[in-house]
C-alpha cells in the first residue's frame, strides 16, 4: 500500500499542469471499465456528463475521470482524455464506433495570479492528453495537477491521496483537489480538521489544540464577505474493489462526502461546488448492508485524509499575494 488512488488494482493517475498558467489536469484511469456515480453537494458545481452518472440513465461505467482546474474552460480537459482513450481503442463500442466514456469536474483558480491569457482556446484539452498519457501506479501529491492552482480560505490548497482496507480486506482509496472556500486547519494554527483519522504522521501529527477557543470556531472563508459561488470547490475520487451496482456507488459517494466535514470548516455551502466521484472496480464481493456501512465509513476518513495530506503536501504559487503554504508556515 502506497497510500495512494493507485493502491486499488487496475486504476492509474497522471497530471499535467503548467507553472505560467497555474493551473492543471489530473487524469484518473481504469484499465477497466468501472461502475460509477457521483453526489454533489456544493452549490456551484462544474461537471462533465454528470448526468449520464444519474441513477436513471443507462450508461453504468466509465473509462476515466477528468478534474482540472480552469472553472468552466476546465471541462474541456475531458475531451484531451478521451482523445488518448480513443487512440489506444478504449471505450463504449457501438456496431463499430468506439466512445470512450469520460466524466469529470472542474475546481475554479482563473485569479491565483497565474497567466491566463490563453489566446481563442485554453489549454486544458492538451492538458487533458498529457495527464492521460501520463498515467502511472505513482504520482505526486501536493501542488500538481488540477491541484496547482487550488488554495482554501488561508493556505495554499492542493491534491492529496489516501487509502485504506476494511476489516474483511476490501480496499478503498480517495483522492482529492483541495480548492475549498473554507479552512483545512483549525484556526490560525497548523492543526488539521482531519487530526483524528490521521494515520502514521501523514499530515505533520499535529493532532488537534488541546483547547478551543471561541476565536477558532469563527468562519474563515475565501474572499470574505466578497466570497462567490464560483471560486471554490473541492472534487474527490473514491474508488474500491469491490463489487457495486451503480446505485450502491452512488450510496458509497454520498457517505463519503462526510470526509468533506471532517476536513473542511465550513463546507457544503453555496459558495462551494464540491463533487465526489465513486468507482468500483468488481473484484471483491461484499455484503450490501453492514459491508456497504463499514466500507462507506472508510471511504469518509480516506476522503478526510486525502485533503489534509493535499495541503500538507502542497508548495505556495510565485506569484505576488499568494498564498502561504502549510509548511512555509509551520515548518
Amino acid at each position: 500500500m502506497n497510500n495512494l488512488l493507485t493502491d486499488i488494482a487496475g486504476v492509474r493517475v497522471g497530471h499535467a499542469d503548467d507553472a505560467r498558467l497555474g493551473s492543471g489536469v489530473t487524469a484518473v484511469i481504469f484499465d477497466r471499465p468501472a461502475v460509477a456515480a457521483m453526489d454533489v453537494r456544493g452549490g456551484g458545481p462544474g461537471t462533465r456528463e454528470g448526468a449520464l452518472l444519474d441513477l436513471a440513465n443507462t450508461v453504468e461505467r466509465i473509462d476515466a475521470i477528468a478534474l482540472a482546474g480552469g472553472s468552466a474552460f476546465g471541462l474541456e480537459a475531458g475531451a484531451g482524455i478521451q482523445a488518448w482513450l480513443a487512440e489506444h481503442g478504449r471505450g463504449f463500442e457501438l456496431r463499430g464506433a468506439i466512445i470512450p466514456i469520460v466524466t469529470g469536474a472542474i475546481c475554479f483558480d482563473l485569479l491565483n495570479g497565474g497567466d491566463k491569457n490563453w489566446g481563442r482556446f485554453a489549454p486544458y484539452r492538451d492538458l487533458g492528453y498529457v495527464a492521460a498519457a501520463a498515467a502511472s501506479t505513482t504520482f505526486a501529491l501536493g501542488s500538481v495537477g488540477a491541484g496547482l492552482g487550488a488554495n482554501t480560505a488561508t493556505l495554499k490548497g492542493g491534491l492529496g491521496s489516501a487509502s485504506a482496507k476494511t476489516s474483511d480486506g476490501v480496499s478503498i482509496a480517495a483522492l482529492a483537489v483541495v480548492n475549498a472556500v473554507g479552512t483545512v486547519t483549525v484556526g490560525d494554527g497548523p492543526w488539521f480538521w482531519a487530526a483524528p483519522f490521521e494515520i502514521g504522521g501523514e499530515y505533520g501529527g499535529r493532532g488537534l489544540p488541546a483547547n478551543f477557543t471561541p476565536d477558532m470556531l469563527e468562519m474563515r472563508i475565501k474572499g470574505g464577505g466578497a466570497a462567490t459561488p464560483v471560486e471554490n470547490t473541492t472534487l474527490a475520487v473514491v474508488v474500491t474493489d469491490a463489487f457495486l451496482t451503480k446505485p450502491q456507488a452512488r450510496r458509497l459517494a454520498m457517505i463519503a462526502q462526510t470526509g468533506f466535514a471532517r476536513a473542511i470548516y465550513p463546507v457544503h455551502g453555496p459558495l462551494d461546488g464540491d463533487v465526489v466521484f465513486a468507482a468500483a472496480t468488481g473484484e471483491r464481493h461484499i455484503d450490501p448492508l453492514v459491508g456497504l456501512t463499514e466500507l462507506g465509513m472508510v471511504a469518509a476518513n480516506v476522503t478526510a485524509r486525502a485533503i489534509a495530506r493535499g495541503v500538507y503536501a502542497a508548495t505556495a504559487l510565485p506569484f505576488a499575494g499568494a498564498l502561504p503554504a502549510w509548511r512555509d508556515r509551520f515548518g
